[in-house]
């Protein structure tokens, strides 16, 4: 059954109750595998830690939660469909496969462009109605959506020459993830879409088989890209959204008092990550300088948007929370 902010609240308080109570020794603690693709600097893994570091909070000693990073236990796609199997415990993974790997659309609401305008604006969503609701959704898939945060809004790297205008973008062979959204949006903005692994965008960058890549300054630091790509174009089109989702299968052996704790250590995670990223976002932007990397404004960012909007209605029709959330941010649908 889902578990809906009510049920959040009452159980946000029972264990405040629990805690302030007398030291009460538990059984052994419980093992919880949490898996993430990202490096130890990504917030990705600051995801990962502060979920562990409010579980702690909440129930101390209940729970031994061991985190794999750097695809130690698969990439994204592999943990995602390790998840739905009941094979893996608990992992973070780029939220745009969600729609991908279990056909539950809502997921791509937090990427319709130039929606969320910034790292509080996602947290004010992400923590509100529509956010639970987005992660809900997933139960039908076998999933129980435990957070979904902003690690970084993406930007425009490419490797021959800087785009500041809407022009430049013209025919760019442009890393994207292989899925129809990011297809679509940048089709639209004019780029030529190459879908590629994570993995390999760095050699695509060397050899000349991309052009560029919609990335993030979290991604650039952690897989070295600013060593290939030395023009970053701050156009801020969308935010790239990770989400913690945890196996039916281990959700469904906690007792009420473990539900309601993972639930809620979820939800602080969430603002734990985008004060990181935000950080990170902006003295990044300082450390990619000292590298050599030029940073640069688009100039026609305003034409940008407008070359896009439409898609914002299209999508919104797939899916009536996709709607919601847009109605919800503020814009038109």
């Amino acid at each position: 059954m889902t578990i809906h902010r009510r049920t959040l609240l009452k159980g946000a308080a029972a264990m405040s109750v629990a805690l302030a109570a007398p030291h009460v020794a538990r059984a052994a603690a419980r093992r919880m595998r949490f898996a993430h693709a990202a490096n130890e600097v990504h917030p990705g893994h600051r995801m990962a830690t502060s979920f562990s570091e409010a579980l702690e909070e909440l129930m101390p000693g209940a729970f031994e939660v061991q985190i794999f990073p750097n695809r130690q236990l698969g990439d994204d796609k592999q943990l995602l469909e390790g998840s739905v199997a009941g094979l893996m415990d608990v992992v973070s993974v780029s939220g745009v496969l969600l729609p991908l790997v279990t056909g539950r659309q809502a997921m791509n609401g937090w990427q319709m462009p130039f929606l969320i305008r910034d790292y509080d604006h996602f947290g004010e969503m992400a923590l509100g109605d529509i956010g639970q609701k987005i992660l809900d959704d997933l139960r039908p898939a076998g999933l129980v959506g435990l957070a979904v945060a902003d690690t970084g809004q993406r930007n425009f790297l490419s490797i021959d020459k800087a785009v500041t205008t809407l022009a430049d973008f013209a025919g760019l062979k442009t890393r994207i993830v292989p899925v129809p959204l990011h297809q679509q949006i940048w089709e639209t903005v004019g780029t030529a879409p190459v879908g590629l692994p994570y993995g390999e965008v760095y050699g695509a960058l060397e050899t000349g088989v991309i052009d560029a890549v919609e990335i993030n300054v979290s991604s650039m630091l952690g897989e070295n890209l600013w060593e290939v790509g030395k023009h970053f174009t701050l156009t801020g089109h969308y935010p790239w959204h990770m989400s913690t989702v945890m196996s039916e299968r281990f959700f469904e052996g906690l007792n009420d008092e473990e539900k309601a704790a993972v639930t809620e250590a979820g939800r602080r995670s969430v603002t734990a990550t985008l004060d990181y990223a935000k950080t990170q976002d902006l003295e990044g932007r300082e450390e990619l300088k000292s590298k050599g990397v030029e940073i640069v404004e688009l100039s026609e960012l305003d034409q940008m948007r407008d070359r896009v909007v439409g898609l914002t209605a299209e999508w919104s029709g797939k899916d009536p929370l996709i709607a919601e959330l847009v109605a919800a941010a503020g814009a038109p649908a």
